[in-house]
């Protein structure tokens, strides 16, 4: 069967039901089967995969008491982004490649029907007045949503899918992301409360790596989780605390920042923090934390490399503090941020960590230059002779600097030379 057959049979299939069937007597289960009635009856004779029927009556029941054709999309394990670009235009990313689908939504209003109804379920709004907003689906899925007049196109919404088996560092290894023995030393860091930052690109696995990074955290200790849309996946932690930013409804009001929750966690009594993603002025009171006995703090934010990501949180740390110097923003980030971790996603759509690098000291300029943040590289990722242009091969390899700041992991017990 065509696909402009199929979407013709769910056309027809759903104006008979939405006609003739009393749709708020009728139980989920009950509504099932009678879409399933309808939908055969309208195949009638016409040969039709057992495949495509079940597609068919998940489409019809969907677009009833569902998302429509997006819980088609997003129950598909192998698609990980949905990007909707007004409702004729849906593009997906399965295996690491990005392809437009031949299906599209019956009208405009229908994917604003269902872009409410994905806002609504996490308690948030989006409208002409407030028309940009982040949000999550119910399995944790990152949403962003930007409605006209802001979007040219009609809407728009983009959909990190959420991987239904929390990532674990045994995964990473599999995957050829790090080794044994690079993990073990992660392990070391993270129970040493060692302050790490996750830098990276869109789409270099930032959150990933940092859920499976959290699973190293020991399993008595409290722990506050901040995000802007919930989607980290620890588990195994009791006494653990999840915090969500909010935006300002219509009027302007109720809105709660990344920062309002930082310093709200303060007061928490948190053994960690783990904030999702810095992207501004929250990143000076995130160092802050770091500054005042709360160690062991795991975060994102977005960078082309090690360096890089020292710029931008000078960057962010000036968006929350505008007159604050240089040369004090510079001492506050060299004594919170321990190690850095950068993530690159390469030529050939494959996710690697690229550099583990120490944060080792404020190093102060002259009259004539500013002081300087140093760095210390201790495992960088170099490629072998059986990388192409198509395909990357290589390893993350040890450089010969020993690890500078050993303190924390001396403290907790370990004598290992690093």
């Amino acid at each position: 069967m065509t696909s402009e057959m199929e979407q013709r049979i769910v056309a027809d299939s759903k104006k008979y039901i939405q006609e003739n069937l009393p749709l708020n007597q009728l139980s989920d289960d009950e509504l099932h089967e009678k879409t399933e009635e309808i939908v055969q009856k309208h195949i009638g004779s016409e040969y039709c995969p057992v495949d495509q029927l079940i597609s068919i009556v998940t489409q019809v029941y969907s677009s009833i008491r569902g998302l429509g054709l997006l819980d088609t999309i997003i129950s598909d394990d192998s698609i990980t982004e949905v990007m909707i670009n007004g409702h004729e235009n849906i593009f997906i990313e399965k295996d690491g490649k990005l392809q437009k689908l031949d299906r599209q939504f019956e009208n405009q209003r229908r994917l604003e029907d269902i872009i409410q109804r994905v806002v609504g379920l996490a308690g948030r709004e989006v409208n002409q007045a407030n028309p940009i907003v982040d949000t999550r689906l119910p399995d944790g899925s990152r949403v962003n949503v930007v409605l006209p007049p802001v979007a040219l196109q009609g809407p728009i919404m983009t959909i990190r899918k959420f991987s239904k088996t929390p990532m674990t560092i045994e995964k990473l290894i599999a995957y050829g992301s790090i080794t044994k023995e690079i993990a073990e030393i992660l392990e070391m860091f993270v129970k040493a409360k060692y302050n790490i930052f996750i830098s990276g690109g869109t789409g270099s696995g930032k959150t990933t790596f940092l859920n499976a990074l959290s699973n190293y955290i020991p399993k008595d200790e409290r722990v506050i989780t901040i995000e802007d849309s919930a989607e980290l996946q620890i588990k195994g932690i009791d006494n653990l605390v999840s915090l969500e930013s909010r935006n300002a409804n219509a009027a302007g009001e109720g809105q709660i920042t990344i920062r309002d929750l930082i310093k709200s966690s303060l007061r928490m009594r948190p053994e960690r923090i783990v904030v999702g993603e810095v992207r501004g002025g929250e990143a000076l009171d995130m160092l802050q934390a770091m500054n005042t006995g709360h160690d062991g703090s795991l975060s994102t934010g977005h960078a082309n490399s090690t360096e890089d990501m020292l710029s931008r949180l000078e960057t962010m740390v000036l968006q929350g503090a505008a007159g604050l110097p240089l040369e004090a923003i510079r001492q506050q980030i060299a004594s919170a941020v321990d190690i850095i971790i950068h993530l690159s996603r390469l030529r050939d759509h494959s996710r690697k960590t690229m550099a583990i690098t120490e944060v080792v000291k404020y190093e102060a300029g002259n009259v004539n230059e500013a002081g300087k943040i140093v760095l210390n590289t201790l495992y960088a990722f170099e490629e072998d002779s059986n990388s192409t242009l198509e395909k990357v091969s290589g390893t993350l390899k040890r450089t010969k600097n020993p690890l500078i700041n050993d303190f924390k992991l001396k403290l907790a017990g370990n004598r290992i030379k690093i």
